[in-house]
């Protein structure tokens, strides 16, 4: 069948109403961001074999993760506007599959430079399917359960967090760092399949997308206030995150096998705050926002006076999972609400300001420690981004009170009514 005809059958499909329940379809692209995510971090745990068996340094093999992050920045808007006026569900069948052969492509890299291009490739993929992803999960669902559905997007995320990485880690160790690569490219044929046979073929809108339409969203002040609450408050949390092992081991004194349990627990703080953050940003999106970002600051500033402490710092780790993504669901239903009439670069826009969160904190760690100023340098400085976040949420919250619903969110509104199906 045609994708036109597939859209005119879907015309006839009732909306989903308020309350009604998530569709399977947006569980099928969790699982997709599954294993995209695993994908993403399984890295950290597979550097030293990777340098081994390629030739190179370790630091040199880190930069398969910087070229990752960065494709995520770069990739997303740039396949946003690329898959713009194609039709969704064929973009994230094309997408997932392009992730799945730069996986293969990775197992079976004969050097650094193919392995190198192979993360680049997948990073774009990756980028292009969170965005369009994220737009199908929204218009798949009522105005009021859009946290709800990001949420379980995000979930994957977490899930990758907890188990993908773990599990990647482990395979590296007991059958070679290829086979992770193998698993991850298992995991994303089964997507493959689920996105395939579940996804509905979302109809394009009668008038087409215009890229000079679309980026107008821009000129809304909100969008930009968004973006930097994003950044900020991501970047804040994996400025101290991403240096949490030697912190452990250095400052709180503990033994490098507790590393991984402890990053498990993060990941299952992730979660537990990405469940409970999508079952209540709908309805509280601002205190969700607020209340979830000073969360954050509190508890990096409290890693960094008692982190010598070991328990304290394992437990500090636990819950900065959970504040930093219960505010997840709500940073991306906020980019949604005031970019409403572009939802591809609205995903995409979140999706790249989240990386450069994830880039730009770590970066600041780095420096900090390089400094001098010791680990704990790094909970500081992400207390200090996140505070920073802090602010600019209660400016936006002020600007959303006086002025309302902009003329940009009123056509988002509009132009999100499109036909679903459970």
């Amino acid at each position: 069948m045609s994708s036109d005809a597939a859209a005119d059958r879907s015309r006839h499909r009732p909306a989903p109403r308020p309350g009604t329940r998530v569709p399977l379809s947006v569980y099928v692209l969790g699982l997709a961001v599954f294993a995209l995510g695993t994908s993403e971090f399984m890295l950290s745990g597979l550097l030293p074999p990777i340098a081994e068996d390629m030739g190179v340094s370790i630091p040199r093999a880190g930069l398969l993760i910087s070229a990752f992050a960065i494709g995520m920045v770069v990739g997303a808007p740039l396949l946003a506007v690329a898959t713009l006026r194609l039709p969704r569900r064929t973009t994230l069948i094309t997408l997932i599959t392009v992730f799945g052969v730069g996986q293969v492509a990775g197992a079976l890299a004969p050097n650094y430079a193919v392995l190198f291009a192979s993360r680049v490739v997948s990073a774009l993929a990756c980028a292009g399917f969170w965005a369009v992803g994220a737009a199908v999960a929204v218009a798949m669902v009522p105005v009021t359960a859009r946290a709800r559905a990001l949420a379980i997007m995000i979930g994957g995320l977490s899930i990758a967090n907890v188990l993908g990485v773990p599990a990647g880690a482990f395979l590296g160790e007991h059958f070679g760092w290829r086979s992770a690569f193998w698993a991850v490219a298992v995991a994303s044929a089964i997507a493959l399949a689920g996105v395939a046979a579940l996804v509905p073929a979302i109809p394009l809108p009668a008038e087409r997308p215009r890229l000079g339409a679309e980026a107008r969203i821009y000129r809304e002040p909100q969008v930009w206030l968004s973006i930097a609450v994003v950044a900020l408050a991501a970047g804040g949390v994996f400025c101290a995150f991403s240096y949490l092992a030697p912190l452990l081991t250095d400052v709180a004194g503990l033994d490098a096998g507790w590393v991984p349990t402890v990053l498990a627990l993060f990941g299952v703080g992730a979660l537990i705050g990405t469940a409970v953050g999508g079952r209540i940003a709908d309805a509280h999106l601002f205190g969700v926002l607020l209340t979830g970002i000073a969360a954050s600051t509190v508890l990096l500033v409290a890693l960094a006076l008692l982190a010598s402490y070991a328990v304290a710092a394992v437990l500090l780790s636990f819950l900065l999972g959970v504040s930093c993504f219960y505010t997840a669901p709500a940073l991306n239903a906020r980019m949604f609400n005031v970019a409403g009439a572009a939802p591809t670069l609205a995903g995409a826009t979140t999706t790249a300001a989240f990386n450069l969160g994830n880039t730009g904190g770590p970066w600041l760690g780095g420096a900090v420690i390089d400094g001098g100023f010791g680990f704990t340098s790094t909970a500081w400085a992400g207390g200090a981004l996140t505070a920073t976040a802090i602010g600019i949420t209660a400016v936006s919250l002020r600007m959303h009170r006086r002025t309302g619903p902009s003329r940009i969110v009123e056509m988002g509104t509009n132009s999100a009514k499109v036909p679903t199906s459970q």
